[in-house]
């Protein structure tokens, strides 16, 4: 018996082509062969001492596979893959600080030291395949307690197996999920306490940088917005008490992450709410970020109210990033319908962003990467060794 894609009668002098990508014999690097780079897509980002080989970043998205937040195989084959199809950093999903800070019962979790041990396998994989591995660490707040996306999303009852959700306020997200319990300063505090020793954790378990996700209309997100931050005392208010609690956090991990390792932060840079965050206000707290030693701002958008107004289109939160990145002074990610290897590439060269966030485009194709450097001309040596038969590069 042939092993598959061994004896298809193909020939160099006659591929068989699928779209851009030539399938068949085709050149294989030998074991001295150097990376010709002519991207800025494929050339290395070095944050404090971190050398990221390329600048193709695997988004955090979640999975929804988890068991009582330890990963699971499937959670090891979804990043491995990504790394092993040349993502220079993956980064593992929205990742809960506490069990309440889940968004489902099915969330990953970083709270107690069994969780941070499960993670080794996978990140010493990530990282064997020449990736970074990264965490997001989280709290969904008020949009806590749900189903997963394929069972409705609904919010569940603690007969169901859910809780009662914390906010800044109680101010629920919509008429359909619960009315959140606001937290305490008390509370606040503590909250701070499991960010912090969430960090700890990820790098337990084998993180090189952690991402804060201060995004999405999720708990950080909940307190910096006016529209679902109503609070009175130093929590609330101004822009400097609205985000004194992710600047606490921020300035917490960051004396606890060793300083030649980077910390990013996700944010979304506008509501599209009237009334609501603005990249005005993102501008501003990037800054303070910056100040508190945040090195990468991860450059998203919405998600904190049903009633935001805006559609969609290729790259449309890329001029957040750049105007982030001019106006603070901090590198910057791009992210949202980026798709194309000639459009990432042509963000980086305008100067818009420091590297490029995939989500959805690497669940479609997890080889984006190795495929993308043949379309701009990259001859890269890290396809993995059991894949070369089918190797792309340029001018075979």
């Amino acid at each position: 018996m042939t092993c598959a894609g061994s004896a298809t009668g193909l020939t160099s002098a006659n591929p068989m082509v699928v779209g851009n990508w030539p399938y068949g014999h085709v050149a294989k690097p030998s074991p001295e062969r150097k990376d010709t780079v002519i991207s800025k897509l494929f050339t290395p980002i070095k944050m404090r001492d971190l050398e990221v080989r390329n600048r193709v970043f695997v988004a955090p998205m979640c999975q929804y596979s988890a068991e009582d937040g330890m990963p699971t195989d499937w959670h090891t084959v979804h990043l491995g893959t990504r790394a092993s199809g040349g993502a220079g950093l993956v980064i593992a999903e929205a990742t809960a600080v506490s069990p309440e800070g889940r968004i489902t019962p099915w969330d990953l979790g970083i709270w107690n030291d069994d969780q941070a041990n499960a993670y080794r396998p996978m990140t010493d994989f990530i990282r064997s395949q020449g990736s970074i591995p990264a965490m997001q660490i989280a709290h969904a707040g008020r949009k806590a307690s749900t189903n997963r996306p394929w069972k409705g999303g609904k919010l569940l009852s603690p007969g169901e197996g859910g809780w009662t959700p914390v906010g800044p306020s109680t101010l629920p997200f919509s008429e359909d999920l619960a009315v959140p319990s606001q937290l305490t300063v008390g509370e606040i505090k503590s909250l701070v306490t499991a960010w912090t020793k969430a960090a700890e954790r990820a790098l337990t378990g084998g993180f090189d940088v952690v991402e804060l996700h201060f995004a999405h209309g999720y708990l950080i997100h909940e307190f910096l917005s006016p529209i679902s931050n109503t609070r009175e005392d130093e929590y609330g208010g101004s822009p400097e008490n609205r985000a004194r609690f992710p600047l606490e956090i921020a300035r917490s991990i960051r004396a606890i992450w060793p300083d030649h390792l980077p910390l990013f932060v996700r944010i979304s840079a506008t509501e599209y709410v009237e009334g609501g965050w603005d990249i005005d206000d993102a501008i501003q707290f990037c800054g303070w970020l910056k100040e508190a030693g945040v090195d990468f701002i991860d450059t998203s958008s919405g998600g904190n109210s049903p009633a935001q107004k805006f559609t969609p289109f290729t790259g449309y939160q890329v001029p957040f990033a750049a105007a982030i990145r001019e106006q603070v002074g901090i590198a910057t990610g791009a992210v949202g319908m980026i798709t194309e290897p000639e459009q990432a590439e042509k963000i980086l060269e305008d100067e818009q962003a420091d590297a490029i966030l995939l989500g959805r485009e690497l669940l479609r194709n997890p080889y984006w990467p190795l495929q993308a450097a043949a379309t701009l001309g990259d001859k890269l040596n890290y396809w993995p060794n059991q894949y070369l038969r089918a190797a792309v590069y340029p001018n075979n």
